[in-house]
């Protein structure tokens, strides 16, 4: 890296080093000493160099930084300041003020270079503009929002804009890979330069500000230089710093204000207290050193060159505090529960503690959810940062990189919630079992519960199926696994006899056409190879169409839906904007959240949407009333689209992941 050398910052030139570009002491305060001082204790020096932008020594598969410039001799003498940041902050600065052929004097322009290569009409790009500290805190510390607010107000304004979107359809006989005149063909330089209105959270009694409404920005004139795709961009990072300060106040709120409130750690047992808070000062600890770097990151320049950068740093190195927290969640929710039907004082304490006008109405429940959610919404953050980057850009692969550790950490939350609450869903299941036939081993590690209920098994010859009367049917329970179906009869004292059993694998299922009320959401199972190591094959009846769909899809999952999925790139497929939360009854059913695109794969008659989630594949069953459909195909398209991108750096590996979905 060469030290005082000009660098490309989001689209304008700026200095690498013009943070520390002053002598040391010179508007320095305390509170900059005092950060200085954590940077120290948690290896700052360390952390300094690699989150400049021209730095990419820190990711993997980039090209190793060129070495610094020799530093002049006045520096090397015996009178330099013994502590490591104030050694590399004197050194940066004295590098600084030489030029490119080190004579001293003014800082380094833009190469000649890059001045001929500039398009004809352009503008000179302006200088770096430092944001102080003392302003980047002020906006820190008046963001009105906790981190819940923030969150149900930026998904709800990304369904309006959707619907805004939507609302536009398109000419008659326009395709949706077709673009109009006006949109291929800019009216004026000036009109496509104009900052392009972004509405998210535009709200003066929030006082959280975008990033164009910041003083600095307005006052600095970057607004009529940078592009609109660039100004988005601005916006997607911003975001995601903003709301990382607005998840460290709601942490920040549930350590000071619940943990460490004096009454309840009265009230609770040692052991309760670390169930119910579990690493929560970890995780805060991680949140507050994550938060530094992006304010550095901010105070290099209000033209944000780049946080994805720091959040694979921080991923890759601090991140797995989120899957400790996570994974206790079912423990978590258990222990809450008990404490509030077993110990009235402790009830009583949280009542009045969310009662609070610093907890703004919200539960405690809602603070203890906190991480999940972050580490998740992180993950949406920096896929909006990835589709709005040039493609093929140094930017694009960083992000690219930070997306994909923060899918193997949100991945890894999601299997420690589930490995917790399967393990003991198999217990209770494998207690309830009796077997007429040969017993099966149930408990096992790679084995989980997909589906269950009551089916009506046909009895009698086929000749006698067109009788309509109840005694055509006798009820039969379903226990169907990962890789196993278990075909019991209930028997009394809440048990389950076992007479017949298949691997996953060897099921077909066929629908039959309407035959008659009777007949009616009746389908075939058909057993290649069951218990006996005999073909078998039953006439099962469901409750209703959704019911028979269900049961169809989950076991056989690769028999083709009435829809095709987001793994066949398939141009164009109806899809489904999720406008109100959802909690999965079932383990065939799908958690909806707000905002939530899902590509519709099949749908039945009395209201339930079988459908694959973009941005991670999932795939569940939710009610229709849950979302609102996607009509104009412009938008659809480029839905997909934007998919794709996000996932193109391991194609064979959603290709895996869509795989396993389907099992």
């Amino acid at each position: 890296m060469e030290v005082g050398g000009p660098v490309k910052v989001g689209g304008l030139w700026g200095r690498d080093c013009c943070l520390l570009a002053e002598p040391l002491g010179r508007r320095e305060s305390a509170s900059r000493r005092r950060r200085d001082l954590r940077w120290r204790e948690t290896g700052g020096l360390r952390r300094l160099l690699p989150s400049y932008p021209r730095y990419r020594g820190n990711l993997p598969g980039s090209p190793s930084p060129a070495p610094p410039l020799p530093l002049p001799p006045e520096l090397l003498g015996s009178r330099l300041p013994p502590p490591d940041m104030e050694l590399l902050a004197a050194a940066l600065s004295a590098a600084c003020a030489f030029d490119q052929d080190g004579s001293p004097g003014q800082l380094s322009r833009v190469p000649a270079a890059a001045e001929e290569t500039r398009a004809p009409g352009t503008a000179a790009a302006p200088p770096a503009h430092p944001m102080t500290a003392d302003s980047w805190r002020n906006l820190i510390e008046h963001i009105g929002l906790l981190y819940q607010e923030y969150r149900d107000k930026s998904t709800r304004e990304e369904i309006e804009t959707r619907r805004l979107q939507d609302s536009q359809t398109d000419p008659e006989g326009t395709s949706p890979s077709e673009e109009t005149p006006s949109e291929a063909e800019p009216t004026s330089t000036i009109e496509n330069k104009a900052p392009p209105q972004i509405n998210l959270l535009r709200n003066s009694n929030s006082r959280f500000n975008l990033w164009q409404d910041l003083p600095e920005v307005q006052s600095s004139g970057v607004l009529s230089i940078l592009q609109p795709d660039e100004i988005k961009l601005q916006e997607a990072m911003f975001e995601l710093v903003t709301s990382e300060a607005s998840y460290y106040k709601s942490l920040n709120l549930l350590v000071s204000h619940f943990m460490e409130n004096e009454r309840l750690k009265k009230i609770l047992h040692q052991s309760e207290a670390h169930i119910l808070f579990s690493n929560v000062l970890d995780v805060m600890a991680v949140s507050e050193r994550f938060l530094l770097d992006l304010e550095q990151r901010v105070e290099e320049n209000i033209v944000i060159s780049d946080v994805c950068d720091i959040v694979y740093q921080h991923t890759v190195n601090h991140f797995s505090v989120y899957i400790t927290y996570v994974s206790n969640q079912t423990y978590q929710e258990r222990a809450y529960k008990q404490l509030l039907q077993d110990k009235p004082a402790f009830r009583e304490v949280i009542s009045q503690l969310e009662l609070d006008p610093k907890c703004k109405g919200l539960s405690f429940s809602s603070f203890l959810i906190l991480p999940f959610q972050r580490i998740t919404r992180l993950k949406l953050l920096v896929q909006n940062i990835l589709k709005k980057v040039e493609e093929k850009s140094d930017r694009e692969s960083t992000a690219l990189d930070a997306h994909k550790e923060l899918e193997t950490v949100v991945k890894a939350c999601n299997e420690g919630v589930r490995k917790m609450s399967r393990t003991e869903q198999m217990i209770s299941i494998q207690k309830k079992l009796e077997f007429k036939i040969k017993s099966v081993p149930i408990i096992s590690h790679s084995r989980w519960l997909l589906k269950q209920g009551e089916l009506q098994q046909m009895n009698g010859p086929k000749t006698s199926r067109t009788l309509r009367t109840k005694k055509l049917f006798r009820e039969i329970y379903l226990f169907l696994f990962n890789d196993l179906l278990v075909i019991c009869r209930q028997i009394p004292g809440d048990k389950y006899q076992v007479f017949d059993s298949a691997p996953r694998g060897l099921l077909r299922v066929e629908e039959l056409e309407d035959q008659g009320q009777s007949l009616a959401n009746v389908f075939i199972l058909r057993l290649l190879e069951n218990a006996d190591d005999r073909e078998a094959s039953y006439m099962l009846k469901a409750s209703s169409q959704s019911e028979m769909k269900r049961w169809m899809i989950s076991l056989a999952p690769n028999r083709r839906t009435k829809f095709v999925s987001f793994t066949s790139r398939l141009v164009d497929c109806p899809q489904i904007q999720c406008v109100h939360p959802y909690v999965a009854q079932q383990p065939d059913e799908l958690s909806l959240e707000l905002a939530d695109v899902l590509n519709i794969l099949d749908k039945t008659d009395d209201g339930w949407i079988f459908g694959e989630r973009l941005h991670d594949q999932e795939r569940g069953w939710f009610p229709s009333s849950m979302g609102e459909e996607i009509l104009n195909p412009k938008i659809r398209a480029q839905n997909l689209k934007e998919c794709f991108r996000v996932h193109k750096s391991d194609d064979s590996q959603r290709r895996k992941l869509g795989s396993r979905n389907r099992q």
